[in-house]
């Protein structure tokens, strides 16, 4: 390391990279933070990082590639992104990062809690050093909650139906989470609908779920039986941790349902 070493956090919108912030305000002085927007957001996020920002007292410098998601969904063959094949991270997200960055030698701090166990972005490019403050000093979930609540911060309004940051189309959502964007955000969830396409002469389908299209999971009856089956589940685990936070037995539950691990830079 230098004298010239640079200190940035990238913030998703999400609990811990924001619990992160605040526990880092104080402790290193000439700390960058950063977002990286794909301009696919959802309007809870933007109000979420107004918040934080505010709390820091420094801007939040937005990245963004400036072609933006249509341009390479072209480029893509107009393959949706997907678990198997998260190119909208790779452009939208690490590509800004790493342009952001240049050469310099950076301390890339990341808001992996002492609990998990799962991996971060970690750059191929020499001059970027991850560091997990939280891992370092026993910081875990609980630690996350008490830092949130004690800064006044709280948790951004999308948990009340959703557990996890990202684009309003991410296809890491579960269908309970597609319901209540539909709910939520009908607007966002028809700009949705329409990236999906379906090739007549193939058969071939582009949805952002597997084996559903979100035109077949907004009917009425399918909506009623996503919400029947959470709800079911929902007390079963309430039932299981009688103790835990609801947004802890929610994540929970979701985590049940699909235990593919969420791109770092969009979700923590």
């Amino acid at each position: 390391m230098t004298d010239k070493t640079r200190h940035i956090l990238s913030l998703s919108g999400g609990k811990d990279s924001t619990a992160l912030a605040i526990y880092m305000r104080d402790r290193v002085a000439d700390m960058e933070y950063v977002f990286c927007d794909t301009k696919k957001e959802l309007p809870e996020t933007y109000e979420y990082l107004d918040r934080i920002e505010a709390y820091l007292g420094k801007p939040i410098v937005r990245l963004c590639d400036d072609r933006g998601f249509d341009h390479w969904l072209k480029i893509y063959n107009n393959y949706l992104p997907s678990s198997r094949m998260r190119w909208c991270t790779k452009v939208l997200k690490i590509k800004p990062f790493e342009k952001y960055v240049g050469d310099d030698e950076v301390m890339m701090y990341v808001g992996i809690r002492a609990d998990e166990d799962r991996a971060a972005y970690i750059s191929t490019k020499p001059n970027i050093h991850p560091v997990y403050p939280f891992k370092d000093d026993g910081i875990d979930l609980d630690g996350v909650h008490r830092i949130l609540d004690v800064s006044g911060i709280g948790f951004p309004e999308y948990y009340k139906w959703r557990t996890r940051s990202g684009c309003y189309f991410c296809f890491f959502q579960r269908r309970n989470e597609w319901a209540g964007l539909q709910k939520e955000h009908p607007d966002l969830y028809e700009l949705a609908k329409a990236y999906e396409k379906y090739d007549p002469e193939s058969g071939q389908r582009y949805t952002w779920c597997q084996r559903e299209s979100l035109e077949e999971l907004q009917r009425p009856e399918r909506i009623a039986e996503i919400r029947q089956a959470h709800e079911d589940a929902m007390r079963r685990e309430k039932r299981r941790q009688a103790n835990r936070p609801l947004i802890d037995v929610l994540a929970d539950v979701y985590d049940d349902e699909n235990d593919e691990q969420p791109c770092f830079f969009c979700h923590s």
